[in-house]
């Protein structure tokens, strides 16, 4: 009986997970090799009025795309409270803007480094960074996947 061809991949290990992928010809799940190029989702949650300063800061680190979303939270922030029309309201979900940038492996420490220092103000509020495994990417319009499609 001939060896299945998914037998001759190797393992490897990326921090403490196997990360692993659909073998092209039968389909099975086979771990990753090391020639395939790892991606990472870098996800910043920022005060709304410094994305013109995070934007250009990843613009100088080499990305070209990010998604921008509105969003609404709270952390040791916790709000605060406001007075209209006589009325006193507690304001617990603050208004945030939540980054999506997909980046190779060797641009995270830039791309996160870059993030923090035009986000920063010293302040309370200031936001957080999230760092996660990127599976795979593909671009719709021309297939091109991996590395090629950010």
């Amino acid at each position: 009986m001939a060896a299945h061809p998914c037998a001759a991949l190797p393992y490897s290990v990326y921090g403490r997970a196997l990360y692993y992928a659909r073998h092209r010809e039968c389909g099975c799940l086979v771990p990753l090799s090391a020639e395939i190029p790892c991606m990472k989702m870098i996800i910043a949650i920022i005060k709304p009025f410094k994305l013109d300063d995070v934007r250009d800061a990843i613009a100088e680190a080499g990305i070209k795309g990010m998604t921008v979303t509105e969003v609404r939270g709270f952390g040791r922030q916790k709000g605060h409270t406001e007075l209209y029309r006589g009325a006193e309201y507690v304001v617990d979900f603050l208004p945030k803007l939540k980054l999506e940038v997909a980046v190779p492996d060797d641009r995270v420490d830039a791309v996160v480094e870059a993030i923090a220092d035009a986000a920063a103000s010293g302040r309370i509020g200031d936001g957080k960074i999230f760092v996660q495994p990127l599976e795979r990417v593909m671009r719709i319009r021309t297939g091109e996947e991996g590395d090629e499609a950010l």
